[in-house]
């Protein structure tokens, strides 16, 4: 069958929908091709995924390898080493003393594995969770999750979960005049959350290290410290959810490496394999050692292949990737903030490293504007820059591979501008 003909047929025999209009047929560190030689420049990287560039020589190669010896033995049933190295490279590059690894295969699944292990190790059953938040599309991370949008027709949810307002300094409800007042205004909000509408039986807090579906949301810096501090004289785990920021996404290898704070539990995807499925749990080794054999399993979770391929990509990204992510992160930052003076709808421009996100509004009540959101990310697509969107679907988000160049970034820069002069960008 043709290309065109297979696309129909997949659209019909699928539930998948609302495709960009786009049939790739190669992709190479930044660049997309698509079947009608369209060169497009990634700047979302399969949602934050290819940090390291589409098909980076060196995870490949250590993919391929892997390959030739065995690809599935089920690592919860037979030891693999690749597994076992990966786990002892997640507790070298992880902060403070977060050692003991479980493996799965989504973002989701780590999710809801933490989940299950905090409950294991605390005997709490309810979770407290963040508004605009995201954790994932199953029951149990959806009923985490605080961005409504991505909760339509799908509840009831579980019992047990309770919302906490996030600390979204832009939009902060309290009205905070600097961000370290909302930071603050936000993690006393939290504890009153836990006394006022929990049964006293709270096995973890659970938040992003940069709030990426919810509007590229970058917690104040003082944020996540009180909060520690507060939860660890309750008894409260936290579980830092590094699915999107991590892996240098951010700038530094994760996202709540900003904060030098320590979380109990902490969950990985998306960048780990470089597109390979793979997700994992990092715990501290006592919380850890609540599961006991067989408490819990995946039959994919740790594939070798997988494994193999992570292993190489932690190697590119720690050889100048995660640097190179924070400077051409300042850069495009920069540009978008300059920007900001010309275009009246560039409400607020966030951020950290090549995670960058620009929340475009309607007016000085900051509505947001989706209807420019959409535009913008057509023309870029027109353009030959491929962005996402975010928040309440009007939020710019830049996420390209953390190969990006300075060149690159200029590129960006320069469609963007373009792209918002194509459209009436004053304030209603």
């Amino acid at each position: 069958m043709k290309t065109k003909e297979l696309y129909d047929e997949f659209l019909i025999t699928s539930m998948v929908g609302g495709f960009e209009p786009i049939e790739i047929a190669d992709a190479t560190d930044t660049k997309i091709t698509g079947t009608d030689g369209k060169e497009y420049l990634d700047c979302f990287s399969g949602i934050s995924v290819v940090n390291a560039g589409h098909g980076h020589p060196k995870v490949i190669a250590a993919a391929k390898e892997q390959m030739d010896k065995y690809i599935h033995t089920c690592t919860y049933v037979y030891y693999q080493p690749r597994a076992g190295e990966l786990a002892q490279k997640l507790a070298e590059i992880t902060p403070g003393n977060l050692q003991k690894s479980f493996f799965g295969s989504s973002g989701a699944e780590a999710i809801e594995g933490a989940m299950r292990l905090a409950k294991h190790y605390t005997g709490g059953n309810e979770f407290v969770a963040l508004t605009n938040s995201f954790h994932g599309r199953t029951y149990a991370t959806l009923s985490i999750t605080g961005n409504s949008g991505r909760k339509i027709a799908g509840g009831p949810y579980m019992p047990g979960a309770v919302f906490s307002q996030s600390p979204f300094f832009y939009r902060c409800p309290w009205g905070s005049k600097t961000e370290e007042e909302c930071g603050e205004k936000a993690a006393k909000a939290l504890m009153e959350t836990i006394k006022l509408h929990t049964a006293n039986n709270v096995a973890a807090f659970i938040a992003e290290g940069l709030m990426g579906e919810g509007g590229l949301i970058v917690p104040p810096d003082n944020f996540f410290p009180l909060v520690k501090q507060m939860l660890e004289k309750e008894g409260i785990l936290f579980i830092c959810d590094e699915v999107q920021s991590g892996f240098g996404r951010t700038g530094k290898m994760f996202g709540i490496d900003h904060y030098g704070v320590t979380p109990d539990i902490m969950t990985m995807a998306k960048g780990i394999a470089s597109g390979f499925p793979l997700s994992a749990f990092t715990a501290r080794a006592d919380v850890g050692d609540a599961f006991t054999p067989g408490s819990h399993l995946s039959t994919f979770g740790g594939n070798a292949v997988s494994c193999a391929a992570a292993l190489a990509n932690i190697e590119v990204l720690q050889d100048g990737l995660i640097e190179n992510s924070a400077a051409r992160g300042e850069q495009l930052k920069a540009g978008l903030i300059e920007m900001q003076g010309e275009f009246p709808i560039m409400g607020d421009v966030r951020g950290r490293g090549l995670m960058i996100g620009v929340d475009l509004i309607k007016d000085a009540d900051k509505t947001p504007n989706t209807e420019a959101a959409a535009a913008i990310k057509i023309a870029c697509r027109e353009a030959g820059v491929l962005i996402g969107v975010g928040g309440s679907a009007n939020v710019l988000r830049v996420q390209p591979p953390l190969t990006f160049t300075a060149d690159n970034v200029d590129h960006v820069l320069a469609t963007i501008k373009e792209a918002m002069q194509g459209i009436n960008t004053e304030l209603a």
